[in-house]
């Protein structure tokens, strides 16, 4: 969508291509007017936008702390302790909270009762767990990378830093895959950059 042209509704400009696609194809029978819809969302992006871009300050600012310390601490470091000192005084880590319970409705079926897959990781090292939970809803690319779906041969191997080779094979793999499985009309997602 190189769409630069806007459109007025309310208090928002949005991208003419974005409006026109809510309006004319996913509001029809949902029973929300135009209207409705963006007077609504105008509200809240008026209500939740300088939070939002509290947030994403902040996280900059983390981010920028954190490629410091890279950049004064390169290499393999073998104090994980050091690091993890280091990420809690910047407030990336935080203290772990107690037990809680979380009680949703209205989630769709498929989302509820049908467990999705699932990665085995030692519960002893919190980076593999968020890794797994990543992986269950983030990057095929990354979820790839790590397993043995992608052949250690040809300079591919896994190793403790990124593999430029495994990375090329993961990406042509991946993309042979969404040819197969989400084709897309008129192309190939190995033109996709």
């Amino acid at each position: 969508m190189n769409d630069q042209t806007r459109t007025q509704t309310g208090n928002l400009l949005v991208a003419t291509s974005l409006y026109e696609f809510i309006t004319n194809d996913v509001l029809p029978g949902t029973g929300l007017s135009p209207q409705v819809f963006w007077d609504g969302f105008g509200r809240i992006v008026k209500k939740f936008a300088p939070r939002d871009r509290q947030l994403l300050a902040k996280r900059d600012s983390l981010q920028s702390l954190i490629d410091q310390w890279h950049l004064d601490n390169p290499g393999d470091f073998s104090n994980l302790d050091t690091y993890k000192n280091f990420l809690r005084k910047i407030g990336y880590l935080v203290p772990e909270g107690d037990d809680f319970s979380i009680k949703t409705a209205n989630v769709d079926a498929e989302i509820a009762s049908i467990a999705g897959p699932q990665l085995v990781v030692p519960v002893m090292n919190a980076r593999y767990a968020l890794n797994a939970a990543n992986a269950r809803w983030g990057s095929l690319y990354d979820a790839l990378y790590g397993t043995d779906a992608i052949v250690e041969t040809g300079g591919a191997e896994k190793g403790t830093d990124y593999n430029p080779a495994r990375g090329a094979k993961v990406v042509a793999w991946a993309r042979q895959f969404l040819d197969q499985s989400v084709p897309v009309a008129g192309g190939s997602w190995t033109d996709v950059e």
